[in-house]
C-alpha cells in the first residue's frame, strides 16, 4: 500500500512508547451481542483507559516527544473534553504546564476530571459552543504565548498514538476480521486503522459518526474535506464541524464502509450497555455498538472488534439519554391536546384514551384565562410503540382535538 501513512506513522515505537504509560485496555468477548448478530463480538474497553478514553495514547506520546525548551514553554489543546483529560494526564506526568480550551457546554464530569488529572499543572478556559469555537481561540492563545498546540486529532504523532489501540487488538485477537471505530476528528480511524490494514490486508475497516455530525461522510462524498455549516452537539465527544485534513487522507484511502448512527439510537444503546452489560459508555463511546444493526449481514460468522471509546459520561445527563431513546424508540409522544369544554373530559381522557399501559408523563396547561383552562402539552409513554395508532384512534373517538409535536421539530424544540 503506497501512502504517505507508511512513511511517517510508526505505530511500534509509539507502543514502546506508551506501554509503560497507558493501560492495555481489555478486549471482551461479548455474549450478548455474539448471539445477536450470530458472529465473535469483542468490544476493546478504552473506556477502562487510566483516563476513561483512548485520547490519553495520542496526547502523550506528542508531548513525549517535545524538547526540553518546548515542555518549558508548555502546552495549549483545544477539547470537548477526553483529549483534555489526556493532554492533562501528561502535562501531570511529564512535568509542564497545559492550557486547556473547552466548549461551555462540555459536561461537567469531564471538566472535573480534567482538573484531577492536572493535578495543578494545567489551566481550564470554557469558551464557545463547540469545539470548533474553542479551537479557533485555542489556537489564537498558542499564538500569542509561544506555546505548543497539541492537536485532538490531525497530527501524525497523535495518529501513532491513536494507532496503539490497534497493535493491542492484534497481540489479543490476530485473526480479527472487522474493526468498527468511532469517529469524530478521525484520529483514532486513521491511526488504528492503518495499522490493522497494514498487518491484515484482508480485514474490513468501518468508521461510524453521529447523523446529526457527518463531518467525515460528507467529506467522502464530496471527495474533499468539508465543513458542515450546522451539527447537532449531543454525542460531544465525536460532534466536529470539520474532519482533520490528514485524517481525511488516510481515512478515504482506508476505510471499506462509512455509516452514521441516529443520535436517539446510540442513546438506546447507551442504556442497554449498562442495564445488560454493566458498561458505563458516553455516547461516542457507544457509535460502534450502535452501528451493529447496519452490518448484520455483512458481520455473520465474523470476529468482530468494537472500540468503546470512552466512559466518560457525566451521570446528570441520563434523564436526558433516557428520553431521546425513548423518542426514538417511539415509545414517548407529545401533544398539545385541546380538552372538550364538558365535565369530566379530563377524567375520560384518562379512562378511555389512554391504554393499560400508556403513563402520562408531562401535563401542563400552555394557558390559562379566566372562564377556561386552554390547551395543554401533555406527554405519554407507551408500553409498546405499536400502541401509537389505537391511542390516536381513541383521542379521535372521544374528540380530542391533539396535535403531535413529535412530527414538528420546531414545535418540539419550544415546547419541550
Amino acid at each position: 500500500m503506497d501512502t504517505v501513512t507508511e512513511t511517517h506513522l510508526d505505530f511500534d515505537a509509539a507502543y514502546q512508547r506508551l506501554k509503560d504509560v497507558v493501560r492495555h485496555t481489555p478486549l471482551e468477548y461479548n455474549e450478548r451481542l455474539s448471539a445477536k448478530y450470530e458472529c465473535e463480538i469483542y468490544l476493546k474497553r478504552e473506556d477502562m483507559q487510566i483516563v476513561r478514553s483512548y485520547k490519553l495514547r495520542g496526547a502523550y506520546n506528542m508531548i513525549s516527544r517535545l524538547n526540553a525548551e518546548q515542555l518549558n514553554r508548555g502546552v495549549v489543546c483545544a477539547s470537548a473534553g477526553n483529549h483534555a483529560q489526556g493532554v492533562a494526564f501528561s502535562c501531570r506526568k511529564l512535568g509542564t504546564k497545559g492550557v486547556i480550551f473547552m466548549p461551555e457546554i462540555t459536561p461537567k464530569q469531564k471538566v472535573k476530571q480534567t482538573e484531577m488529572f492536572g493535578n495543578g499543572n494545567v489551566e481550564l478556559v470554557l469558551t464557545g459552543d463547540t469545539f470548533d469555537d474553542c479551537l479557533r481561540e485555542a489556537l489564537l492563545y498558542t499564538q500569542a504565548h509561544g506555546m505548543t498546540f497539541i492537536p485532538p486529532f490531525d497530527n501524525e504523532q497523535v495518529i501513532e498514538g491513536q494507532g496503539t489501540v490497534g497493535v493491542e487488538v492484534l497481540q489479543d485477537l490476530p485473526d480479527i476480521d472487522v474493526a468498527i471505530m468511532p469517529i469524530g476528528g478521525g484520529g483514532l480511524a486513521a491511526g488504528m486503522g492503518t495499522y490493522l490494514k497494514q498487518t491484515v490486508p484482508g480485514i474490513t475497516l468501518i468508521g461510524v459518526e453521529p447523523e446529526g455530525a457527518p463531518s467525515m461522510l460528507t467529506s467522502m462524498k464530496n471527495g474533499e474535506n468539508t465543513t458542515l455549516k450546522d451539527i447537532d452537539r449531543f454525542v460531544d465527544g465525536a460532534a466536529v464541524k470539520r474532519v482533520g485534513d490528514k485524517t481525511f487522507a488516510i481515512c478515504r484511502e482506508i476505510l471499506d464502509d462509512m455509516l452514521t448512527v441516529p443520535e436517539g439510537k446510540v442513546c438506546t444503546t447507551i442504556l442497554k450497555l449498562y442495564n445488560e452489560d454493566a458498561i458505563v459508555v458516553e455516547p461516542a463511546g457507544a457509535l460502534s455498538v450502535t452501528a451493529l444493526d447496519a452490518v448484520k449481514e455483512q458481520i455473520k460468522g465474523k470476529k468482530v472488534v468494537c472500540v468503546i471509546s470512552g466512559g466518560n459520561n457525566d451521570i446528570e445527563r441520563m434523564a436526558e439519554i433516557k428520553e431521546k431513546s425513548l423518542l426514538y424508540e417511539g415509545l414517548k409522544h407529545y401533544f398539545i391536546v385541546r380538552f372538550p369544554q364538558r365535565p369530566g373530559a379530563l377524567k375520560l381522557f384518562v379512562t378511555e384514551v389512554l391504554g393499560p399501559g400508556d403513563d402520562i408523563t408531562r401535563f401542563e396547561f400552555i394557558k390559562k384565562t379566566s372562564k377556561e383552562n386552554g390547551p395543554a402539552l401533555v406527554g405519554i409513554e407507551l408500553k409498546n410503540a405499536e400502541d401509537y395508532p389505537a391511542l390516536l384512534q381513541r383521542m379521535q373517538e372521544n374528540r380530542f382535538e391533539v396535535i403531535e409535536i413529535n412530527k414538528d421539530a420546531t414545535l418540539f424544540e419550544y415546547l419541550v
